[in-house]
């Protein structure tokens, strides 16, 4: 097979302008070469949320298929754009934003962004890819290659989880080995810099699980290494507590297509390229090294949440008792048999989409094995994974998921409401599209079989990008929902989404409750805490069950108050019931310093955002409530001398609130927060305002700062789009709080 296959005119493009040889072999340029497409010849098509980036063939092409406003600013291209009078007030400052903003709205009326930062999201494509033999587009490897080596540490030439975090193992074992079977040699500097690096994190012996799965599938490490994935797992009846379907919906969906991989011991065929990479990612000899040694292994930078002692003795018995002497033949067989028999419902509730990337790629490769090479759910897989793809002007990334659009739009939506401009005739237009984008999203119905595949109710909700993905989302559902309500309450909007519509939306909120009255993101939790102690990935933290969220449940309680505005006798006891636990939940949830720890976006600031709106909603505020005052002091002990608020991941890893330069996303996020409850001195909110305003450019943007977002405590992933959703909002609120004077 050798290096992946590379088209000369994939992604609909043609051979490229390039600073060094593409020819299907492995090159070796210096450190001082940069391979690169002609950047003005990408495009990005949006079909009904459907995100997927093209390559121009040829200059008629791009005459017929000119660039964008959205594409050029996607590329990091100039965009020729006008400067817009100075902004003096905050609706000043909106205006010019939405100026800006608007000409970014795609043709089905979403917004579209970058959904990047983890690193191990892309290597998993391309592994799927070289296993599967999926020819790759050159402009689309080429892209690849220098996106990951601009993301390379420049200090120690390692990667990191993300694009902020510190070398480690798991980014700097997949990234070189992908760089590899993109083409790049062995001798390029960079990677002689990366291979250093990886020696002294103690080589691939030292990687997490995750990513001795993809080494041993590529068969450049014996599946000796890594710990078991026992696929008879799914055969467990559904009582039993540690059973699959309990665990949150990304482990179970990644562990279903590994666990039938792993019971397969699949390995690509080797080729002179493989066995070379042998050679060069361990600190000793391929042969010489001893791997079935190694299953435990992992680089300290790695570990953040350790193998507990049960899980490690539960690996023993399963390698050593169950696999050699107490596995038959038909229980493998058996076992076998119904993960594939999921990963296809999988695959067919999402039109093979999937949940994310991490388990699209499995699902590929598992039906790779399964199917054959040239079946329907291979082609299908080849078709639908480049949505995940993201072109930037550092070259191509691979999304979190196949995209934002629907969370996004929604942001959007609200913001310019709650400015007041929603009756502006300049942004009707806009928000009628935004509208037909969400009417269009919404979920229809439950998936086929949904009990059987152990699916979350659907019917009325909105999936976090698309319909087409077709994930209930708890917060997502409640802040489209929300936009919808707050664009129809007005005479200047069509009622496209009907009340039984609306009413299907709160059918499945309801659903989605805690007994602790709190609520999840994807579905109610469905298995205790304890089962963390099964935690095999090692790298994330909170990954094995569902939580409680401070911010879902904010989003549910303020759509069920807003919808009970409109509605207040349908299902009025459930909605009050649901209310009042939720409010419960997260006073409850509150730290003795006043925070709320936020799970979805960095960290203390964002989560206390949404728990002082909720609060709000029930009339709780900094003068009738000492709880909301706490938080609030919170908030204020933390602003910066230039009036901002700056917080680091490392606040989401540690739980201890990390300082880090003002942002302007984050100063959004403490403001809304304080206005919500009413805060009584406006001085330190008009200080944020004022930085706010300060740093928008004269064009009506924001540029990128630091990274927004998080999960699983450990992996940090960007919300561009937030420096405008959010900061409208926060100016909006400001202007109607204390009114639209001059502030700069």
């Amino acid at each position: 097979m050798g290096m992946v296959k590379s088209k000369q005119n994939g992604m609909n493009g043609q051979a490229i302008d390039e600073e060094g040889p593409h020819n299907g072999s492995a090159i070796t340029p210096s450190i001082e070469q940069v391979e690169r497409t002609d950047i003005y010849r990408w495009r990005l098509r949006d079909e009904r949320g459907c995100q997927t980036w093209h390559y121009l063939r040829t200059d008629q092409e791009t005459e017929v298929w000119p660039q964008s406003i959205a594409d050029r600013y996607f590329l990091g291209l100039p965009l020729d754009l006008p400067d817009l009078p100075a902004s003096k007030t905050p609706i000043d400052s909106i205006q010019n934003a939405l100026s800006f903003f608007s000409q970014l709205q795609l043709p089905p009326g979403n917004w579209a962004c970058e959904y990047g930062g983890p690193m191990f999201l892309l290597p998993g494509l391309v592994c799927a890819w070289y296993v599967t033999q999926t020819p790759i587009p050159q402009p689309v490897a080429i892209e690849m290659k220098r996106y990951l080596f601009a993301r390379q540490n420049p200090d120690d030439g390692g990667w990191g989880l993300h694009i902020e975090g510190e070398s480690t193992a798991y980014g700097t074992i997949m990234t070189y080995v992908v760089l590899r079977l993109l083409g790049a040699g062995e001798e390029d500097k960079r990677l002689i810099k990366a291979r250093g690096m990886l020696h002294q994190l103690g080589g691939a012996v030292n990687g997490p699980h995750w990513a001795k799965f993809w080494l041993a599938v590529l068969g450049v490490m014996e599946w000796d290494a890594v710990n078991p994935v026992p696929p008879e797992l799914w055969l467990v009846p559904d009582w039993v507590p540690f059973a699959p379907w309990r665990w949150w919906i990304h482990m179970r969906q990644v562990f279903l297509p590994m666990s039938y991989i792993y019971s397969t011991k699949f390995v690509v065929p080797s080729t002179p390229l493989t066995r070379q990479i042998r050679e060069e990612l361990y600190t000793q000899s391929y042969s010489s090294v001893n791997f079935a040694s190694h299953r435990n292994s992992i680089s300290s930078r790695d570990n953040y949440h350790p193998k507990t002692f049960i899980l490690t003795i539960l690996n023993w018995l399963l390698v050593y008792i169950w696999f050699p002497f107490l596995r038959t033949e038909s229980i493998r067989k058996w076992a076998e048999g119904w993960t594939i028999d999921l990963i296809q419902r999988e695959d067919e509730n999402t039109d093979y989409a999937n949940l994310a990337p991490v388990n699209s790629a499995m699902n590929m490769v598992a039906c790779y094995i399964y199917d054959g090479p040239d079946s329907y759910s291979v082609r299908r897989h080849r078709e639908r994974l480049p949505e995940f793809l993201w072109m930037k002007h550092e070259g191509m990334l691979v999304n979190g998921t196949n995209g934002v659009q629907t969370w996004d739009t929604s942001w959007l939506v609200q913001a310019v409401v709650e400015a007041g401009l929603a009756q502006d005739p300049k942004w009707i237009p806009m928000l009628k599209r935004a509208l037909e984008f969400l009417e269009d999203q919404q979920i229809r119905e439950n998936c086929k079989e949904q009990d059987v595949c152990y699916r979350q109710q659907r019917k009325g909700a909105w999936a976090f990008s698309t319909k087409l993905q077709g994930y209930t989302v708890s917060d997502t559902t409640s802040e489209a929902l929300k936009a919808v309500l707050m664009l129809q309450s007005l005479p200047e909007y069509p009622q496209l989404v009907s009340g039984e519509r609306i009413q299907d939306a709160i059918d499945t909120l309801l659903t989605m409750q805690n007994a602790s009255g709190g609520f999840a993101s994807y579905e109610p939790t469905r298995g205790s805490q304890y089962l963390e102690i099964l935690n095999a990935a090692e790298v994330f933290g909170r990954i094995m069950v569902e939580y409680d969220y401070p911010e879902c449940s904010t989003a549910v309680v303020t759509a069920l108050r807003l919808f009970s505005k409109y509605n207040p006798s349908y299902r009025k006891a459930d909605i009050s019931k649901a209310l009042d636990g939720a409010l419960k939940y997260i006073r409850k949830a509150q730290r003795p310093d006043g925070s709320w720890y936020g799970s979805w976006g960095i960290c203390f600031t964002y989560a206390g955002m949404f728990a002082l709106e909720s609060l709000s909603s029930v009339g709780e505020n900094y003068t009738n409530n000492p709880r909301v005052s706490k938080a609030c002091e919170f908030l204020i002990c933390k602003q910066r001398d230039d009036g901002g608020w700056g917080e680091s991941y490392k606040s989401c890893e540690t739980g201890i609130y990390v300082q880090r330069d003002s942002q302007v996303v984050m100063t959004s996020w403490a403001i809304i927060g304080l206005m919500a409850a009413e805060y009584p001195d406006r001085r330190p909110i008009e200080r944020a305002v004022r930085l706010i305003m300060g740093r928008q450019q004269k064009n009506g943007e924001w540029l990128q700062e630091g990274i927004e977002g998080v999960f699983n405590k450990s992996v940090m992933i960007s919300y561009p789009n937030y420096k405008f959703t959010f900061t409208i909002k926060a100016l909006g609120m400001f202007a109607e709080r204390y009114g639209n004077s001059s502030m700069l």
